[in-house]
């Protein structure tokens, strides 16, 4: 007798449909084929174990499963129900009418239990899309699949009752989610907010800058002056996920199987921070089964690097295609991979190995040369790609026990919101464009073209303060993003003076 079961492969973020062909004959033979991986092999003995606990009996002939299409590698546990469920199909334990109608996947345990797999909703979206009236999950990945509408999303906690639902003894009930409400009524709750950081007037501006305009930014400074501190306040003043923004990036770590447990849409911005000891294939994804790295968790949100120079200086190298790209594309003999990376590189990093040059009130131990080695552990290429570079000056004693809160997070965030909207509106008929940072210089000429003023102004800056040549393109778009935050159309000497501020790592002599 041969039966088909419908299951899914996990490639990139997307899903493709695996059919699983069962047939059963006369013998006492197993055999899988169709380019299954250990795990999917070591799937026989789990169904046995489940099947036998549960008081059914695994067919007794000779049962040949094929996995097609037979060119895609099949990984993981995640085969083992459509499997269990075809092999009882195929030996008549199941009636086989409804099982076109439904796909299906998860890991059983030895008891019959399901446990969560990775990557629910790309395969409930791929269910969606081909036509199937409903997908069978385990209970845990139930929320995360059902945020899919137009499809019946059933969570089973145990083999049985997925059994008895092809038979027609037990109903499923269908997990519900509305997807809207529970999105919208998580995005503005923040465990951290700007009102508690006392003095850093300038740098909490600079960071509503990059903020509104998308801007990567650098923060430098001695240690304990608050760099960190500020950095982690940033995803309270993004402007919030749109829904599309928001399944992208739920798709991204419900792959790497980063979703916790009963958990629907991400409603707020992703914030990683890796430590410094991370490896490329952990930042850019990859691995023997590719999987999203760090700075595909991180789109649409923040890729926060705590010491930068302390970063494998290969690893560092490798974020400046993805910045440019705001994609990162892995290749494989058989396969390419493609993951999306769209983030805000928000570094800090100490101005000297001692930490203390310039500082007010501490002497620097470091001899000029040894100064300019450890800045010069962040690459040109990687420093022409960060907009905003920032000195933090520790906060006097004065300011630190003043008790006045300073400006809410959610007031910065509504500023902030207002110039994204202005460069949405602006940017409507260009694709793949979005915000001020991501404007070309063909953009720049049209939309941030200074006066004969502010030409004069920011030519005597490039010349009195030896700021580099790359640092032109980086201050006229900080200078639009600023023009925004005004509601201004024209580009004003102001703006111009504000952004020229924001370049401390290009001066010459910033290193002595």
């Amino acid at each position: 007798m041969l039966i088909k079961v419908f299951g899914a492969a996990v490639q990139g973020i997307d899903a493709t449909l695996i059919t699983i062909e069962v047939n059963s004959s006369r013998g006492c033979m197993f055999y899988l084929v169709g380019l299954p991986d250990s795990a999917v092999k070591e799937s026989h003995q789990r169904i046995i174990s489940a099947l036998q606990v549960n008081g059914y009996r695994i067919p007794t002939s000779n049962i040949i499963i094929n996995m097609a299409p037979a060119d895609i590698r099949k990984e993981g546990s995640a085969y083992d129900l459509p499997l269990a469920i075809g092999m009882l199909a195929a030996g008549e334990v199941i009636q086989p009418d409804k099982l076109n109608r439904y796909l299906m996947m998860g890991e059983l345990s030895l008891d019959g239990s399901l446990q969560p797999i990775k990557g629910a909703l790309p395969i409930a979206i791929k269910a969606r899309e081909l036509g199937f009236e409903g997908i069978i999950v385990p209970r845990q990945n139930a929320l995360e699949a059902a945020v899919v509408n137009q499809i019946q999303v059933y969570g089973v906690e145990n083999i049985k009752e997925v059994i008895e639902f092809f038979n027609g003894k037990q109903e499923l009930t269908p997990t519900i989610v509305n997807t809207r409400e529970e999105f919208y009524a998580q995005q503005s709750s923040f465990d951290l907010d700007f009102a508690d950081v006392k003095g850093q007037e300038n740098v909490k501006r600079a960071l509503e800058v990059a903020a509104a305009g998308g801007h990567n930014i650098i923060l430098i400074g001695a240690p304990g002056s608050g760099k960190s501190m500020l950095a982690k306040r940033l995803p309270s003043i993004l402007p919030p996920l749109s829904l599309g923004e928001s399944l992208e990036t739920t798709k991204i770590h419900s792959v790497a199987g980063r979703l916790q447990n009963n958990t629907g849409l991400i409603s707020k911005r992703p914030f990683r921070d890796p430590h410094h000891t991370i490896s490329t294939v952990a930042m850019t994804g990859g691995g023997s089964y590719p999987q999203p790295g760090e700075i595909s968790l991180a789109h649409n949100g923040i890729l926060f690097l705590d010491e930068l120079p302390e970063f494998n200086r290969s690893v560092l190298e490798v974020l400046r295609q993805p910045l440019e790209d705001r994609k990162i594309t892995i290749s494989r003999v058989k396969s390419n991979v493609e993951y999306p990376a769209s983030f805000m590189l928000v570094a800090s990093m100490n101005p000297c190995p001692c930490g203390y040059y310039n500082h007010p009130t501490k002497a620097c131990v470091c001899s000029p040369g040894q100064v300019q080695k450890y800045l010069n552990r962040i690459s040109g290429p990687l420093l022409d790609r960060i907009d905003l570079q920032i000195e933090v000056v520790p906060v006097p004693f004065e300011k630190m026990s003043d008790a006045h809160p300073g400006e809410a997070s959610s007031i910065i965030r509504e500023r902030v919101i207002s110039a994204r909207q202005i460069q949405e509106n602006r940017y409507a008929d260009i694709p793949g464009v979005y915000c001020n940072a991501q404007m070309s210089s063909k953009l720049l000429s049209l939309y941030a073209r200074p006066d004969d003023k502010g030409l004069a102004l920011l030519k005597n800056a490039m010349n009195r303060l030896n700021l580099s040549a790359r640092a032109y393109d980086r201050i006229l778009k900080v200078t639009r993003t600023i023009a925004d935050l005004e509601n201004s159309d024209l580009i004003q000497p102001s703006h111009l003076a504000e952004a020229i501020g924001y370049r401390n790592l290009d001066r010459e002599d910033w290193a002595g």
